[in-house]
C-alpha cells in the first residue's frame, strides 16, 4: 500500500467544532479517546486554548456553548468578544422547550451574533423530522443561520437511531432553503449523508469528533469527486487534539492541495466568518 501524498497545511485553518474545556466534567467520552479524562480534569484557560491552536496552526474556531457545562455561554461570548477575528459561536438548542427554543435562537442570533445553531438526536431522543425541531428550523431559515446536527452512533450510552440521517431528507424537502451540517460522520449510514449531499445542494459534512485517519472512505470520494465544498473539519476540542487531528489531516488521500484547502479552511471559512 502505497502512504498518501503528504499535503502542506493551508493557512487560515477553521476549527469548526470546539468545546470550552472548564474542567472536571462528566464526559461519557472519555473512555473512547486517549488522554481526554486528563485534558478535563486539567481544564483549558482561553490563553491556552489560543496558545495549542497557534501550535497547531489553527487561525478560527467556532465555539460551542450549551453542552459543555454551567457558564459555558459565557465563556465563549467572552472569548469571541476578546478575539472576533478568531472565533464564531454555536450554541446548542433543545426543541422540546417549544416557543423559548425559537426565542432563545432569536437572542442568540439577534443578540449575540452566534452563526450556527446545533440540535443534538442523543440529547432530544427525538428523530429530527419530529414536529418539535419544525420550529426551530424555521427561525433559522428566517434568520439565515444554519442548522447542525449530530448523525451516526453517538459515544454516550443512549439510544442511537434518532440521529440516522434519514430524517434529514424530510427536513430539506420542507425547509429548502435551511443549510443543513451532518456533524459527527453519520457511521454506520454515510452512505445515506453523502446521497443527502448530492441531493440536497444546502446539505454539507463535518468531521467532528471524528479523526481524519478515520473518516470514511465514501466521504474522501465524495470530496475528491463533486463534493469538495460540501465538507468541513472540525476537531470537537478537548475530545480530539489540534495537533493531531492536522497531522492526520495533510496525509488524507485528496487528490490536490485545493480539496484539503476546502476541507480545513474554506468551506468552514465561507459558512462561518463571511
Amino acid at each position: 500500500m502505497t502512504t498518501p501524498e503528504k499535503f502542506p497545511l493551508p493557512s487560515g485553518v477553521v476549527d469548526a467544532w470546539i468545546n470550552p474545556n472548564l474542567g472536571a466534567l462528566t464526559n461519557a467520552a472519555t473512555a473512547l479517546f486517549p488522554d481526554l479524562a486528563a485534558r478535563m480534569e486539567r481544564g483549558t484557560t482561553l490563553e491556552r486554548l489560543i496558545d495549542e491552536m497557534d501550535a497547531a496552526g489553527v487561525a478560527k474556531g467556532v465555539l460551542c456553548s450549551g453542552y459543555a457545562g454551567e457558564g459555558d455561554r459565557e465563556w465563549c461570548v467572552k472569548a469571541r468578544d476578546r478575539h472576533p477575528e478568531r472565533f464564531a459561536l454555536s450554541h446548542v438548542v433543545d426543541p422540546r422547550e417549544g416557543m423559548a427554543a425559537v426565542r432563545l435562537v432569536e437572542e442568540l442570533v439577534t443578540g449575540e451574533g452566534h452563526r450556527l445553531i446545533r440540535l443534538l438526536g442523543l440529547q432530544t431522543q427525538l428523530y429530527y423530522n419530529d414536529p418539535a425541531y419544525y420550529p426551530v428550523y424555521a427561525k433559522c431559515v428566517e434568520l439565515g443561520v444554519p442548522v447542525s446536527v449530530n448523525v451516526g452512533f453517538p459515544g454516550p450510552h443512549v439510544p442511537s437511531k434518532y440521529q440516522d440521517p434519514l430524517a434529514v431528507d424530510d427536513v430539506c424537502a420542507f425547509f429548502p432553503d435551511l443549510k443543513v451540517v451532518l456533524a459527527h460522520g453519520g457511521e454506520p449510514w454515510v452512505d445515506v449523508c453523502v446521497k443527502l449531499m448530492v441531493k440536497w445542494p444546502n446539505v454539507s459534512w463535518m468531521s467532528s469528533a471524528i479523526a481524519p485517519k478515520h473518516i470514511p472512505p465514501a466521504i474522501l470520494q465524495y470530496a475528491n469527486t463533486r463534493g469538495a465544498d460540501r465538507i468541513l473539519w472540525g476537531s470537537d476540542y478537548p475530545l480530539l487534539t489540534h495537533e493531531r487531528c492536522l497531522t492526520e489531516a495533510v496525509r488524507l488521500p485528496f487528490r490536490d492541495a485545493g480539496k484539503l484547502e476546502k476541507f480545513l479552511s474554506l468551506n468552514a471559512s465561507a459558512m462561518f466568518f463571511a
